[in-house]
């Protein structure tokens, strides 16, 4: 009777035994090159292992569509979990598009956790894939960061930065430079803060 129950288990639950198993492939400036689109958008639904993101700007490649389906993890795919990326978020993302259907990928039993539809796209976790944005500025595994660390700290860097590095206008050597923090602008802080405990 055991060995049933234990059957049973890991037919039901296939996605919680499967582990992904990949090789760090870079920091964004590393990776996004290698992918279809690079977008800024944020996100409007989420549902299984799938998020809806309205597109504020394609800041590298072109899709028809306003709103764009993301896949992200379930059974062994190397992909972010989908409540790492909650409704009202903003995100810059380099996304890969789904050209081909994956045998395996959809199961009717589970029709809102699969692989992804033909022309929907999917998000890697191998890599530092996704910035988060704040206002017109992004944080995240920008250039140069520790592997697996997708949020490390760095100063925040502005999208127009982004978009013109995914387009070649500017070189590696700027994007590090708008990611480290200026030291005149880190002592102007410090000596603010002091300024303002001093008056209390």
């Amino acid at each position: 009777m055991r060995h049933i129950l234990l059957i049973i288990a890991f037919s039901i639950a296939p996605t919680a035994l499967a582990d992904c198993e990949c090789l760090w492939q870079g920091s964004f400036a590393d990776v996004q090159h290698t992918t279809d689109l690079v977008i800024s958008g944020t996100v409007v639904a989420s549902k299984g292992n799938s998020i809806d993101v309205s597109v504020e700007r394609f800041l590298r490649g072109t899709d028809t569509r306003d709103a764009i389906r993301v896949w992200l993890k379930a059974k062994d795919y190397c992909r972010p979990p989908a409540n790492n990326f909650p409704p009202g978020t903003r995100w810059v993302l380099a996304l890969n598009r789904i050209d081909e259907a994956v045998e395996g990928g959809f199961s009717p039993h589970t029709p809102n956790v699969s692989y992804g539809r033909l022309h929907d796209y999917w998000l890697s976790s191998c890599g530092g894939y996704w910035l988060r944005q704040i206002e017109d500025r992004v944080t995240g595994n920008l250039i140069d960061a520790p592997r697996w660390e997708h949020d490390p700290k760095m100063t925040p860097v502005l999208v127009d930065l982004i978009a013109a590095f995914s387009n070649d206008q500017i070189d590696r050597d700027k994007l590090r430079e708008a990611s480290k923090e200026d030291p005149a602008l880190r002592e102007l802080i410090l000596d603010t803060r002091a300024f303002l405990r001093n008056e209390n």
